[in-house]
């Protein structure tokens, strides 16, 4: 895809869910893409997360908006630590090694939480999440997802990893 499209694709996506953004402007998000940007946003778009623009914390994010955790996300155990500590079938890659291909930040409870209030995502699904330091030294991880219109946040063993189960990110637009 060529920036031009790409931009195009986001511009359209950010047009149809205004809901998401309702105090935003175009023209503000616009002024904020570059080359790096659209380059990730394209990466996002590629690995299925469908990226879309919220404003958080008066900043602009590009966040993964897809219904449902993207499909060639999934089947991730939480990092490479825990994917290399698998004695037995150890996944292809890890939730967090694959945001610093795309070059995005895994998404935290709070960002999850503010965008489930958006609108609902995870109905079928559950995404890792950016796990505190205190859970992931015992060998947890956190993960979210969307049941019976409420948003839950579960723990796991981080070298788990389920075909189900994929993980979110975004950028901020400086």
């Amino acid at each position: 895809m060529s920036m031009s499209e790409i931009v195009s694709q986001i511009k359209t996506r950010f047009q149809k869910n205004m809901h998401r953004h309702q105090d935003v402007n175009w023209d503000d998000v616009k002024s904020k893409l570059n080359d790096s940007t659209i380059k990730i946003i394209e990466h996002m778009e590629t690995y299925g997360g469908e990226p879309d623009v919220i404003s958080y914390h008066n900043k602009l994010y590009i966040v993964d908006f897809s219904k449902e955790t993207p499909k060639p996300r999934t089947s991730v155990c939480y990092d490479e630590e825990a994917r290399l500590s698998r004695k037995k079938f150890p996944p292809e890659s890890s939730a967090l090694a694959l945001c610093k291909i795309i070059g995005i930040e895994l998404m935290d409870e709070a960002l999850y939480r503010y965008i489930q209030s958006l609108e609902p995502i995870d109905l079928k699904t559950s995404s890792w999440l950016k796990t505190p330091d205190d859970i992931r030294s015992l060998g947890g991880a956190i993960f979210g997802d969307n049941r019976y219109q409420k948003t839950f946040i579960y723990h796991n063993g981080a070298d788990s990893y389920y075909g189900s189960r994929g993980f979110r990110g975004y950028i901020i637009l400086d």
